[in-house]
């Protein structure tokens, strides 16, 4: 499936040397599975691949999507407790002597680090530090698609590269992320 993500603008490269790097005006991207077949402007890439492709239009720019430093942290030393547990303990995340009190078991992880996945993913997370040393955890992790990375690197949208990106509303809230050139969140 190809299809084109038509946004106000793309900025190419984030965690670069560059924080100052100016958006592009009027780009798109080229999605062809799981991999950006083209970054450009949207004129020129709905004249190439507009006749085969699916439009979509995000009134937002798109980036290579956020990275989160703190991912291990936020997944293995804190519980994101369940919709149905709100009345007992609350919708954000458990942490310290509360958490310890849970008696967390290998299935509750893997249940925790799926919500908290989701939550990253609504935030614009592409990439993320782990390591994780939890199994359960880590499984999560490795099926959701995200990128594990040591450390912050500049990562880029480029030809041929993999087509992870989220767009920003101009308030800096999410629209979409996407991972492998799937949707793994849209604001409603």
């Amino acid at each position: 499936m190809l299809t084109i993500h038509r946004v106000r603008a793309v900025r190419p490269v984030v965690d670069g040397p560059d924080p100052d790097q100016a958006d592009e005006a009027g780009y798109a991207v080229v999605v062809r599975g799981d991999r950006l077949a083209a970054v450009g402007p949207f004129d020129e890439l709905f004249a190439e691949y507009g006749a085969q492709a699916r439009v979509r239009e995000w009134d937002g720019v798109l980036t290579p999507g956020r990275y989160e430093p703190d991912g291990a942290a936020l997944l293995e030393a804190a519980y994101h407790p369940d919709p149905r547990e709100a009345d007992a303990l609350g919708s954000e995340p458990v942490t310290g002597e509360a958490l310890t009190a849970l008696g967390m078991t290998d299935a509750r992880w893997g249940a925790s680090a799926r919500r908290g996945l989701q939550r990253l993913m609504a935030t614009g997370t592409t990439a993320l530090t782990g390591p994780f040393h939890r199994p359960a955890v880590r499984t999560a992790v490795e099926r959701s698609g995200l990128r594990e990375l040591a450390e912050r690197v500049p990562r880029s949208l480029v030809t041929g590269g993999s087509a992870d990106f989220a767009v920003f509303a101009e308030d800096g809230s999410c629209l979409v992320t996407a991972l492998h050139g799937r949707l793994v969140f849209r604001r409603r």
